[in-house]
């Protein structure tokens, strides 16, 4: 009897174990399926608002409510409730205003690593590489850095894709600072990226507040390194004039047709 109860015990015990195998399993998948509709929702989003893009912005802000409660969920519906109430000419002008007329709110990230310098054409190189050796054609609309881009190669390659978005998260929390600056509710949607990335390091903020007083690395060369049949983005980008500095205390992440 005692050795039937034993194994009736251990038997329950194998079933319990398995069955909080299975949840962590499925809590896994849902907040996996929950971190790709984000990283969906921010590449939409953070892309020009052209006239097929504000004909979704129902759809757009039900997904975003339709989300689990989250920081990250929190920072978009907050976007969204303001995206869908606005006229679509004035989300135009302001997303050129934010985006294009901005050095420290463009969404170019390898801008704020290397500057007006040849690393940057490496660094470009790289990333376009990086998308195919995944199997994935970005298409040559727009640069492998936009951010809109870099956010749906997260999005389609899971935690893989997330690496340049890491290695970048000193130029988003720029973004995110000048945005806020501006008063811009774009700043949700750079706040809701950060959620999903590791915490600043005192270093990082560091870093963002030099990037934020002198700007990054300048070097009068163009984008010479697109050599070759690697990459050859139809136009290079070039910064417009400096904006105002953006003020960061030190404490102890669908464009129009040819739009850049």
């Amino acid at each position: 009897m005692n050795a039937l109860h034993a194994g009736t015990r251990a038997g329950t015990r194998a079933g319990t174990r398995a069955a909080a195998r299975a949840a962590r399993a499925d809590r896994t998948s849902h907040e996996t399926g929950q971190r790709t509709l984000v990283l969906r929702l921010l590449s939409l989003l953070l892309q020009y608002p052209d006239a097929e893009l504000a004909a979704e912005r129902p759809a757009l802000a039900g997904a975003a409510e339709a989300l689990q409660p989250s920081p990250a969920a929190a920072e978009l519906t907050a976007f969204t409730a303001w995206f869908a109430g606005q006229p679509r000419d004035a989300l135009e002008r302001h997303y050129v205003e934010m985006f294009d007329l901005r050095r420290k709110s463009g969404l170019y990230l390898t801008y704020y690593l290397h500057g007006d310098t040849r690393r940057r054409g490496m660094a470009l190189l790289a990333l376009a590489q990086r998308y195919r050796a995944a199997g994935w054609d970005a298409g040559a609309a727009e640069l492998p850095d936009h951010l809109p881009v870099v956010l749906e190669f997260a999005a389609l390659e899971g935690p893989r894709g997330e690496a340049p978005l890491r290695q970048h998260r000193r130029g988003l929390e720029l973004i995110r600072h000048a945005l806020a600056d501006a008063g811009s509710p774009y700043r949700h949607l750079l706040a809701a990226l950060l959620t999903l990335l590791p915490p600043p390091t005192d270093a990082d903020l560091e870093a963002v507040a030099e990037l934020a007083a002198a700007g990054p690395p300048a070097e009068e060369v163009g984008l010479d390194p697109y050599a070759g049949d690697l990459f050859a983005p139809p136009q290079t980008f070039v910064p417009p004039a400096p904006a105002p500095p953006t003020l960061i205390p030190l404490l102890p992440t669908r464009t129009k047709e040819g739009h850049r």
